[in-house]
């Protein structure tokens, strides 16, 4: 298993909207993203300052580099562009984490 970290910023205030979108994550993102082989995938807020960290676990074998050419990875992230900070195609900022410390399970053989 293969994990990514990255962190992307909202816009201010913007947090309850973000909730609400992804609450209501539409069932063929969710399907794309899990045919994609993303296993586990996890976004966090600091609502002090309105970061995001998102974690995403993948499988050995994933496809999910090719994501952002799918139709409805770009409808969601047209969707979301009001809300957070993009690229000039709607793709959200996202600023790769650099791991610094993992305390994993014995037998876990999840690695970054």
């Amino acid at each position: 298993m293969i994990v990514r970290a990255f962190r992307m910023q909202l816009y201010p205030g913007q947090i309850d909207a973000y909730r609400r979108r992804h609450d209501a994550i539409w069932p063929e993102l969710a399907g794309a993203l899990r045919a994609a082989g993303i296993i586990d995938y996890r976004i966090f807020c600091d609502e002090t300052t309105g970061t995001l960290f998102a974690v995403m676990t993948l499988a050995d074998d994933h496809r999910a580099d090719g994501l952002p050419q799918a139709a409805v990875m770009q409808r969601w992230w047209a969707h979301m562009a009001d809300i957070m900070e993009t690229e000039a195609d709607d793709a959200p900022v996202e600023v790769p984490l650099t791991p610094v410390f993992s305390l994993i399970e014995e037998g876990d053989d999840a690695r970054d």
